[in-house]
């Protein structure tokens, strides 16, 4: 698709610097070089500036705000051949507390933090950052949570070590490598005619309808999982399945696939555990929901591969 690096979190073309990750002598160098910088992560929430233009903050090294990180940095990158880190200071505890729901509104102030600094949600940053700003925040944030909730060994259960700069943990026990996990998903613009099959999760926003959506299941290719999931979801049989676009989508760690289904038929019979609704969605429809108009629906978020899969079916760009 040639619209596909559009998508946000993807398409920066960050140099990820896989060959300091190893070299523990270049590395050393490069962190004592005056450009090396950092980003900071609070329990997932990046720090930024701005509002309708966000800048992700970059600290130098030396800011006492990277103190209060409770372990070693990890790696993320090159940018004008200076490293960029991302720590993880998830201990402190803020005197406004985060919110709950689809999304957390709430900010944080750090008092060492910047002027004008604060933690924000990422998914209400989807369209306010840049592509380097998207795909750094989404690398630290997905990066630094599965350190967090894969501290000891699946195969022995002892304490593992960090590694490679962040980039593996070792059991010092039995010797096991592990890596950073991405779990596949896909998801689907379900199509027939001049219709497309809308749904809506427990718990979203009212009047919210995106694509459906699963996660791939072990020894599934991504047509079956397209498949399965549109049949499970809500009944409609699935022909010809192709591959759009994908999204990294740090919630906490996913790599979103998207893809153009054709439906069989359009009888819905819904699986109320699965999806709260789905319906079938006109082209005429769509465009009034994403004109804010339509009295029932309200698309998918702006930045989401969803958003971008419905607009490119508007527009008649899927190719």
């Amino acid at each position: 698709m040639r619209q596909a690096e559009e998508v946000t979190f993807g398409g920066s073309g960050l140099d990820r610097a896989a060959d300091l990750r190893g070299d523990i002598p270049a590395l050393a160098a490069a962190l004592q070089a005056p450009g090396a910088r950092s980003v900071v992560i609070w329990r997932g929430k990046p720090l930024v500036r701005g509002e309708a233009q966000a800048d992700l903050l970059r600290l130098p090294l030396d800011h006492p705000l990277l103190a209060e990180a409770r372990a070693r940095p990890v790696l993320l990158g090159r940018e004008a051949g200076a490293v960029v880190l991302a720590h993880d200071i998830s201990c402190w505890e803020p005197e406004a507390p985060p919110g709950e729901g689809f999304l957390d509104q709430s900010v944080q102030v750090h008092p060492l933090a910047p002027e004008g600094a604060r933690f924000v949600e990422l998914r209400a940053l989807l369209m306010a950052l840049s592509p380097r700003d998207a795909e750094l925040a989404a690398t630290a944030k997905a990066i630094l949570g599965w350190h967090d909730s894969h501290g000891f060994c699946a195969r022995c259960g002892h304490a593992s070590e960090v590694m490679m700069a962040g980039w593996q943990r070792v059991c010092p026990a039995c010797g096991t490598h592990h890596f950073p996990r991405t779990d596949p998903v896909v998801i689907m613009l379900v199509t027939r005619g001049n219709s497309c099959l809308l749904g809506r999760s427990h718990g979203w926003p009212e009047g919210m309808f995106s694509c459906l959506a699963g996660f791939v299941e072990p020894g599934e290719t991504m047509e079956a999982a397209v498949r399965r999931e549109v049949m499970e979801e809500t009944g409609v049989p699935v022909g010809a399945v192709r591959y759009m676009a994908t999204q990294p989508w740090p919630w906490p760690s996913s790599l979103m696939m998207g893809c153009h289904a054709e439906a069989l038929d359009t009888a819905l019979t819904i699986d109320p555990v699965e999806i709260e609704a789905a319906r079938w969605v006109s082209r005429e429809e769509l465009a009034q929901a994403f004109a804010g108009d339509h009295p029932e629906i309200k698309p998918a978020r702006k930045g989401a591969i969803a958003h971008f899969l419905l607009r490119a079916w508007l527009a008649d760009r899927l190719d």
